[in-house]
């Protein structure tokens, strides 16, 4: 008795085909999905190459003003 493969170990290249026509939404989610993670190798030393350097650090405080503070008069606060 012989062990029954899936088609897909078959004929690959036949089934994505016919998976690419009939269930669309699953094959090219796969698609994309597994470009994902070597775009985490190539990426980087591309954005390099362009200029894009590290971002400025995000600021923890709020900046306090140096000038004095005006004196209010009636409802202008």
């Amino acid at each position: 008795m012989s062990s029954a493969f899936p088609k897909f170990f078959q004929q690959p290249f036949r089934y994505m085909r016919w998976a690419a026509h009939e269930k669309p939404a699953i094959f090219y989610s796969l698609v994309i999905g597994s470009c994902g993670p070597p775009m985490i190798l190539i990426v980087p030393p591309i954005r390099r190459y362009f200029g894009d350097g590290p971002r400025e650090p995000i600021p923890l405080t709020y900046p306090v003003p140096t000038s004095p503070r005006k004196t209010l008069k009636g409802f202008e606060d």
